[in-house]
């Protein structure tokens, strides 16, 4: 008896075996929280899919439709994959992630080298102060001058 996976497999499987998400595991997840969509339709992830059915797969600020061209079941390397899809994802959909990309490098502060957590050295002076100042009522600048001495 031939199996029908042959003409349809499940579409978290096949998600995965074309590369579109690292696991097969996250391309169910996408399809319970409805960013997976199979011709316009919202889909679980046993859901087949068929050749000629569109899929469309929201990730983040991106949206990527593609066209199931050829039936898959086991992952394949990255060059082959574009063999079993046709992707009709716009390019200023990849165009848009990629500046979001940049700006998220750019945008987020970078630390100075070394200026991270405290050394345990640091740590010990810094509790001895704290313990100094708890027993005596000082203000905060009295504070910051003590313990800007230690340095």
């Amino acid at each position: 008896m031939e199996k029908e996976s042959q003409e349809s497999v499940r579409v978290d499987v096949w998600i995965w075996a074309v590369r579109l998400f690292k696991a097969r595991t996250l391309g169910a997840a996408a399809c319970k929280n409805q960013q997976v969509l199979i011709n316009g339709g919202r889909c679980k992830p046993a859901r087949q899919v068929r050749v000629g059915d569109k899929i469309v797969i929201k990730r983040g600020i991106m949206t990527r439709t593609v066209e199931v061209k050829g039936i898959l079941e086991k992952r394949v390397g990255a060059k082959l994959a574009d063999d079993f899809l046709i992707d009709h994802t716009p390019p200023e959909e990849y165009q848009q992630a990629i500046e979001a990309a940049r700006y998220g490098r750019t945008a987020v502060p970078q630390r100075e080298q070394g200026s991270g957590r405290p050394t345990k050295r640091e740590r010990r002076e810094l509790d001895d102060v704290m313990a100094e100042m708890s027993e005596v009522d000082v203000s905060f600048e009295d504070f910051l001058k003590s313990f800007m001495k230690g340095n």
